[in-house]
């Protein structure tokens, strides 16, 4: 399934989605970060994500109840897919590598991550 690329702000409002799992707009709103963002804003960004199908919803009258289509872990598997073929020439190793010479991964990690895979064959 190829799925269309998330603005931050399409990001930011499905992690509330996910939360909550059901949500009218206002509940999205209270939900977010400080972002001074107005409901009209947030109903528009929840519509484009209907219309992206990351998103549907139950109609209450004229309000409407939305729910994620996808999983958090649906969307990180196909964004760590997107990102490692277009920065990482789609070698998880170059990902793993990248993250070592940064320091954002211990030996230890390293290890632990090896018995994972050791544990899968």
């Amino acid at each position: 399934m190829n799925m269309e690329k998330l603005t931050n702000k399409e990001e930011e409002i499905m992690r509330v989605l996910w939360k909550l799992n059901k949500a009218f707009v206002k509940d999205i709103l209270a939900d977010l970060p400080n972002e001074g963002l107005h409901y009209n804003t947030v109903s528009t960004i929840v519509r484009n994500l209907e219309e992206k199908n990351y998103v549907s919803h139950n109609a209450f009258g004229k309000t409407h109840q939305y729910y994620p289509l996808i999983t958090k872990e649906e969307y990180r598997k196909q964004f760590m897919n997107m990102a490692t073929k277009k920065f990482f020439d789609s070698s998880y190793k170059n990902v793993v590598s990248f993250f070592a010479k940064e320091e954002k991964i211990s030996a230890q990690e390293l290890r632990e991550i090896l018995d994972i895979i050791e544990r899968k064959k």
